[in-house]
């Protein structure tokens, strides 16, 4: 079996896997104590599981011993492969130098705002702006607790941070534009729009 296409999580667990080898509750302890948390969802530990077990059917990671220890379950632990380190280097050099097209939830909202009337959709979006708010200060406050560490090591902060900024800059105009009058609509203007198209 092979992996043409690398998801966030197993990225992390492979790049996890090349310092050191790992059970799978190291690696999620790492993900979480490193704040890729951020980037990549291990809040399910059966999803991390699944996804070593696809990497280890791939070859891209193998069994390198289990451990057994009469205060802890058995723990498997995990290492990289040769075949692995160059899934790695393909994927990280794909996921850098190619958009790809996502579906996150946001946009898929807003394509069917048009439903609400302005007040609502304002009042979600001036929600959306606070929770914005608090994010861009975490994200902030994170940055400034890691300005002794390397700047490649915060990368994805500095991103995540650009990004949320961006976004609530933009989610600002749109309730200024309702707030003014200058984003208005009726559900009724918009049917009879629908009904003149079709």
């Amino acid at each position: 079996m092979t992996l043409d296409r690398g998801s966030p999580l197993a990225l992390t667990v492979l790049g996890l896997l090349v310092s050191q080898p790992l059970h799978p509750y190291g690696i999620q302890r790492l993900i979480k104590q490193w704040g890729k948390d951020q980037v990549v969802n291990v809040g399910q530990r059966a999803g991390l599981y699944r996804t070593i077990d696809r990497l280890s059917e791939a070859g891209l990671t193998r069994v390198r011993e289990t451990e057994r220890d009469h205060q802890y379950p058995e723990r498997t632990i995990y290492e990289i492969t040769d075949e692995g380190r160059a899934t790695l280097r393909r994927w990280l050099d794909e996921m850098l130098s190619t958009p790809k097209r996502e579906y996150p939830q946001f946009p898929a909202a807003l394509s069917t705002a048009l439903l609400l009337p302005p007040g609502e959709l304002g009042a979600a979006l001036e929600r959306r702006e606070q929770a914005l708010a608090a994010a861009l200060a975490r994200l902030e406050g994170e940055l400034e607790e890691e300005s002794g560490l390397p700047r490649v090591t915060r990368l994805e902060t500095e991103y995540l941070r650009a990004v949320t900024e961006a976004e609530a800059r933009w989610v600002r105009s749109i309730l200024d534009d309702i707030r003014t009058g200058r984003l208005t609509w009726s559900y009724e203007e918009l049917m009879s729009i629908a009904a003149e198209r079709s």
